[in-house]
């Protein structure tokens, strides 16, 4: 779809576009969420004072979001497919900030090292390498430093017929916060709804120590989406961190 045309669909969203021209594109193709109601008690331990924790019906939610990372490229450059197109998992949480809702990264994945440090150096995200191996109907992961891993084997299902109320609070998020150490990072996006299937896991082993408070069972909830094309603004540093 033309980049245009992305820009100019726009009613989806809760606030206007960032003023400015924008600064990245990517893909986030072929996505499976997994998501889980967590203790806001033992979340509030991994999210900085700066940003409150945004919660559905007094619930806050973890997600652990596996997808190809595909054609990502600065405005005015081709994509260079042997940095530009890589696995990634990330663990997020629903944050607000600044009266906008988004997203706070737990954890980020990278399936490519050099990717991961280019990604980092640019964006002060929090990727790291972790081994990544993706075919039809399966995704699997390991990081043996930090003990990490995931392993899904799973069946594509049909179109939602109708996208319930938290199906959207999941995953339409146009915005980005994290902390880099010495500040709360907004990074805004913009990009079509998601178009969402159902997905069956047939298996499902997941690992994550440093997370196994938050991470426990069977998700409450999944989604899948053959993807979305993302439109990036650059980073807005909003505040010192405290923490």
């Amino acid at each position: 779809m033309k980049i245009r045309k992305i820009l100019d669909t726009t009613s989806h969203r809760p606030w206007e576009l960032p003023d400015g021209d924008w600064k990245f594109y990517q893909e986030w193709n072929q996505a499976i969420f997994l998501h889980w109601k967590v203790d806001l008690d033992k979340l509030n331990q991994f999210v900085p004072r700066e940003l409150e924790i945004d919660l559905f019906r007094g619930e806050p939610w973890v997600s652990v979001v596996a997808f190809t990372m595909e054609n990502i490229r600065p405005r005015r450059l081709p994509a260079f497919y042997p940095i530009s197109n890589f696995e990634e998992i990330n663990i997020r949480t629903y944050v607000k900030s600044n009266g906008k809702t988004g997203v706070y990264f737990l954890s980020i994945e990278g399936g490519k090292r050099v990717s991961c440090k280019i990604a980092k150096s640019i964006s002060e995200l929090p990727y790291r390498f972790s081994r990544m191996k993706r075919n039809e109907g399966s995704y699997y992961s390991s990081n043996k430093e930090y003990g990490d891993g995931l392993g899904l084997e799973f069946e594509l299902g049909p179109d939602l017929d109708a996208k319930t109320e938290l199906d959207k609070w999941l995953t339409e998020r146009y915005a980005l916060f994290q902390d880099s150490g010495e500040s709360i990072n907004e990074f805004e996006i913009h990009h079509l709804e998601w178009p969402i299937k159902t997905i069956e896991l047939k298996k499902m082993e997941i690992s994550y120590p440093r997370f196994d408070q938050l991470i426990q069972g069977k998700p409450q909830l999944t989604h899948y989406s053959d993807g979305v094309q993302v439109i990036a603004w650059n980073m807005k540093k909003t505040g010192c961190n405290n923490v």
